[in-house]
């Protein structure tokens, strides 16, 4: 049976909510402010709850970023009541594996908004309680984050026993702990030496309370530093003469070191070439892992246009998932060729710059003949405007009517306007990308927004990453 007008209108809505909840973080982008993002991100989440829960709930199980997974996971507890009963284990299930994968701060931040809105049900208070429990530390986070831990504990309706309840309730009550971190914290109101005992986001307010210079304070702190909080200091402590922060740029994630690479000045990329250029290709190799050499010819078109600069709250960011893209694709290919919107070929050197004379780029990547086209772009296509559709749409009807070369379109920023992402051509399928590790699954998920593949393939494939996401699909 042919697949109906509403099984279509269903297909589209979901793809259109997953490609919003990839690129979308409620901050401002280059086209649109942050009000927009939030206004266009709350309609679309409050569409899709409402229409399609089943989806809603799957939409965990993919690649969305961490500010849309902790909405989807509070509209569902806040709406406990209304799930279908043989859908509320499953949802329970998926709440719970996207928490474990939640930066704690993002949880903590979750369990207080529950807190302020009074979403109190029993799943609710089960979940957090589970995820307490499976804390490693919860001693460690009650020093680093003690308000989050606080603040869960009490709407959990949770007693800690010993130490930690007595710390999260009266600190200052006992005259030492035996648990060490707790001791450690208490002693960093008396004695400067505690203090390079603590978590350094912790150490750091009682560094500035006693007035110790920042030099002194890295060098000491400096072997308490996570991966992310040495990437982070690093060039702000290059100055400081004295002190030493370092880490291993090659076992960062790719994205997050493209936007470090950028973050750099042009000389101090092109002085580290040797260095900066081997830690992007050993991410992207990782992140590339059993597929890489295996796409056959690919050719990229990479915006660096003056909009991939994004905006001051993520500044870089579409340039910077443009950069991790082509170190990616460059490990995923047989044969790579990157096309620059800009024209320059120095990829570690790009910045953002000048119009985006996409169709002009798309006409010489698809000179080369590759078996695949990927256009990493926010589709602002402006000099002249339309000319990236036009010629794909005559490459696809005319001159390549038997899909030879497959063209996707990834992009990194959501058109709050659109409630989209933007697209190229109705015929190019188009999949929003924040971070480049998933490349290969957004190119998968694309092929569902050409409108070749139907409603039931699509629920095929989100119960697929359902259950691998769980664990099940082995």
């Amino acid at each position: 049976m042919g697949e109906t007008r509403a099984d279509l209108v269903a297909a589209e809505d979901v793809l259109l909510f997953v490609n919003a909840a990839i690129t979308s973080t409620g901050q401002r982008e280059f086209h649109s402010v942050a009000d927009e993002q939030d206004f266009s991100l709350d309609f679309l989440h409050s569409y899709l709850l409402g229409n399609y829960r089943e989806l809603y709930a799957s939409a965990l199980a993919l690649d969305v970023n961490d500010h849309n997974a902790a909405l989807i996971a509070r509209n569902l507890l806040a709406t406990s009541a209304q799930a279908a009963p043989d859908r509320r284990s499953l949802e329970g299930r998926l709440i719970a594996r996207r928490l474990a994968a939640l930066p704690p701060p993002r949880a903590y931040r979750l369990f207080r908004e529950l807190r302020r809105t009074r979403v109190n049900n029993r799943r609710t208070r089960a979940i957090m309680r589970d995820w307490l429990a499976a804390r490693p530390d919860l001693a460690f986070d009650a020093v680093k984050y003690r308000d989050g831990v606080k603040s869960a504990v009490r709407h959990a309706h949770l007693k800690p026993e010993g130490e930690l309840g007595t710390f999260l309730f009266a600190p200052f009550r006992p005259a030492g702990y035996r648990t060490p971190i707790l001791e450690k914290w208490r002693q960093a109101h008396y004695t400067q030496a505690a203090i390079f005992e603590l978590p350094y986001t912790v150490a750091e307010g009682f560094a500035a309370r006693r007035g110790l210079s920042r030099a002194d304070f890295l060098e000491r702190i400096a072997p308490r530093l996570t991966q992310l909080e040495r990437l982070r200091l690093q060039e702000s402590a290059r100055g400081l003469k004295t002190v030493s922060v370092r880490t291993e740029l090659s076992a960062m994630p790719l994205t997050r070191l493209a936007s470090y690479v950028l973050a750099l000045s042009l000389d101090d990329r092109a002085a580290r070439r040797a260095e900066l250029t081997e830690a992007l290709r050993a991410a992207a190799r990782r992140a590339a892992g059993e597929q890489a050499g295996s796409w056959g010819r690919v050719t990229a078109v990479l915006d660096d246009s003056f909009s991939s600069y994004g905006s001051g709250q993520k500044r870089r960011r579409p340039l910077a998932v443009a950069l991790a893209c082509h170190f990616l694709l460059e490990a995923l290919a047989g044969t790579y060729t990157p096309t620059w919107v800009s024209g320059r070929t120095d990829a570690l050197l790009t910045y953002p710059f000048g119009a985006t004379p996409l169709g002009e780029r798309v006409l010489d990547a698809l000179g080369t003949r590759p078996e695949r086209l990927v256009v990493v772009s926010d589709g602002w296509d402006n000099s002249p405007p339309g000319l990236a559709g036009e010629v794909l749409r005559v490459w696809q009807t005319r001159l390549d009517p038997d899909r030879t070369c497959a063209v996707v379109h990834l992009n990194p920023v959501y058109d709050a306007a659109g409630f989209d992402v933007r697209r190229l051509a109705p015929t190019v399928p188009t999949a929003g990308i924040r971070d480049a590790e998933n490349l290969v699954a957004l190119v998968e998920l694309a092929r569902f927004a050409e409108g070749r593949s139907g409603f039931a393939e699509l629920r095929a494939h989100l119960a697929r990453r359902v259950e691998t996401f769980l664990g099940e699909g082995r």
